[in-house]
């Protein structure tokens, strides 16, 4: 493999058992893996693109919130939007954790929010809050916070036959509108947390319900293999909600979001993950110390 190969790594362990790991199960012998079972699947927020202070389809969401409450003052006194507007620090924390409970009371009044209406209508609105809404520390459109060395890895991952899926607690069909462009990956190779739909009259529109279980924890596994038949061989993640599906593959990558300077310095929701990272084996990468570039 060439020095043009994952690029933006610094040469050490962690870019060493990539690359060791993807020779192994590519030259035949006893560790080769067949083309059809080479799966590598990536959670999204903190793995692949900046999830602080908030992950960003929560900024897209409170956003149209933010306006259906200006619209109709009585839903400030139902959850979600009781907890937005009175900064419930019990709500964010478990926001910012991914606590199932909190993530699922969102999805839930996402869905209602967006029940009726047509995959096109809601594709609109995401690229609008693309193209206009930035991070605010970085300045710049989250869709241009994407991390350089994990798309390196999938163009590593693909150029060796391997099918890359994002598998993410959050939307779907949010992740679906740019995964194309962003990550170069098909939106069918996306999992995720996803509301129903029905077709009538020629025409299909989201349902106010979800669709199955949270995409997290072991919700993460299981749809993987409701979606693909097979689990992951590779498995890349961040946070305690992962450890299922990186428990599921032979190979682990956990990113540990050690870079103040150019990005977040942060531990809380992958405590358990870092320590099941040193319990099993896991290859830790540090943004700190791994990346050479991290945008």
């Amino acid at each position: 493999m060439t020095e043009e190969v994952l690029a933006s790594w610094k040469d050490g362990p962690a870019r060493r058992a990539i690359l060791d790991f993807v020779r192994e199960t590519t030259t035949p012998g006893a560790t080769f893996v067949e083309v059809a079972d080479r799966i590598a699947t990536f959670d999204n927020d903190g793995t692949l693109w900046v999830e602080q202070p908030l992950p960003p389809q929560f900024d897209f969401v409170f956003r149209t919130w933010g306006k259906e409450v200006e619209a109709d003052p009585q839903l400030a006194d139902r959850q979600p939007y009781k907890a937005l507007i009175e900064r419930d620090p019990a709500f964010f924390e478990g926001l910012a954790t991914q606590a199932p409970q909190v993530v699922s009371t969102l999805l839930e009044a996402f869905t209602r929010s967006w029940a009726g209406t047509t995959p096109e209508e809601f594709d609109a609105q995401v690229r609008e809050w693309m193209r206009t809404v930035k991070q605010p520390k970085l300045g710049v459109p989250y869709v241009e916070l994407v991390y350089r060395p994990m798309l390196e890895l999938f163009e590593l991952l693909h150029a060796n036959d391997f099918r890359v899926f994002v598998c993410s607690g959050g939307g779907r069909d949010f992740m679906r509108v740019f995964a194309e462009e962003t990550w170069g990956i098909p939106k069918e190779n996306v999992i995720g947390s996803a509301a129903a739909y029905t077709y009538a009259d020629g025409k299909l529109v989201r349902s106010p319900e979800l669709l199955g279980s949270l995409d997290l924890g072991a919700g993460k596994p299981e749809h993987i293999f409701a979606h693909t038949g097979r689990l992951p061989v590779l498995a890349g993640g961040n946070a305690d909600v992962d450890i299922q599906m990186l428990q599921s593959a032979r190979f682990a990558l956990l990113v540990d979001h050690d870079d103040e300077q150019r990005e977040f310095t942060y531990t809380k929701g992958a405590e358990t993950s870092l320590a099941k990272a040193a319990e099993l084996g896991w290859t830790v990468v540090s943004m700190k110390n791994d990346w050479t570039t991290v945008f």
